[in-house]
């Protein structure tokens, strides 16, 4: 019985079945670290956000000109909220980017060119108002101050055009200043790289809702990453459990096969040689 049952080993995971259990297994394990992987790396974007909201959102403002010097370039990672102060006047047509979430639920941002007294455009987000984009433009839209004006606003990157959403009159898809140009047969040189949301003017005009202050939440990435990881694990364990069910059920096969066979012995010796032994152990001899 013994030694029988010390050839029954762990061949069994040899066998085709368990090379594809197997194989399963490093395909979900190279799945789960690319996603635990990915979760990381929002968190760490989540993380710079944060530093750059820490950073920028209250610090003193700067005139426009010294922030970006450039005005086609933005360094996001750097200039993102920080406040800029300009000086110059509102010009051209509100414009309203539509698909905004607000304090009313979805409306539009207005957005209005300035002209800085260097001649510059440079476009601002003057706050949220309940008009959806299949509404009509209405005539009481929230109008800028007229005449010279200050303006401190917090920079923000332009965003990119959004494919299959076009403009539609007053109404935009996206913050766009080069398109917003376009639109408004804007023939200065515009800021194209970045726009600013109003924090304040001098003096004041009539605004929509300004934006909040964003939150500092880094959201659940990090236990989100260590969840898939934790996934691997339990599949490794699920894997390496059900191969030892299979090696003890077939070693109490085996076992049991064994058994069988000690019992047919023990059987026999009772009884004694039958006249058919017998027969053979005289031919033998």
């Amino acid at each position: 019985m013994t030694q029988l049952v010390q050839h029954v080993g762990w061949s069994f995971l040899r066998s085709r079945r368990w090379l594809g259990y197997f194989a399963l297994l490093i395909i979900f394990s190279i799945a789960c670290v690319w996603l635990g992987n990915w979760q990381f790396e929002r968190r760490a974007q989540a993380q710079a956000e944060i530093a750059r909201i820490d950073a920028n959102y209250d610090a003193v403002a700067v005139p426009l000109a010294e922030a970006i010097a450039d005005p086609t370039q933005f360094d996001e990672d750097t200039l993102k909220w920080q406040p800029v102060v300009l000086h110059g006047h509102y010009t051209g047509e509100t414009f309203l980017a539509r698909n905004r979430p607000g304090p009313g639920g979805v409306g539009s941002n207005l957005i209005h060119a300035f002209l800085t007294d260097a001649g510059t455009v440079f476009y601002i987000d003057r706050g949220w108002v309940a008009v959806s984009g299949t509404d009509e433009v209405p005539a009481d839209l929230p109008k800028p101050p007229t005449g010279q004006t200050t303006v401190t606003a917090r920079l923000r990157a332009a965003e990119p055009q959004i494919a299959g959403r076009t403009s539609a009159g007053r109404f935009v898809a996206s913050v766009h200043p080069t398109e917003l140009a376009a639109l408004d047969d804007e023939q200065a040189q515009i800021y194209s790289a970045s726009y600013g949301q109003l924090i304040s003017e001098e003096p004041a005009g009539a605004t929509g809702a300004l934006a909040a202050r964003p939150e500092r939440d880094e959201g659940p990435h990090l236990s989100y990453a260590l969840q898939w990881y934790v996934f691997i694990i339990i599949a490794a364990v699920g894997v390496g459990y059900a191969a030892r069910q299979e090696y003890r059920g077939l070693n109490a096969e085996h076992e049991s096969v064994v058994r069988d066979e000690q019992r047919r012995e023990a059987r026999k010796k009772r009884r004694g040689p039958t006249d058919a032994d017998e027969e053979d152990a005289l031919l033998d001899s």
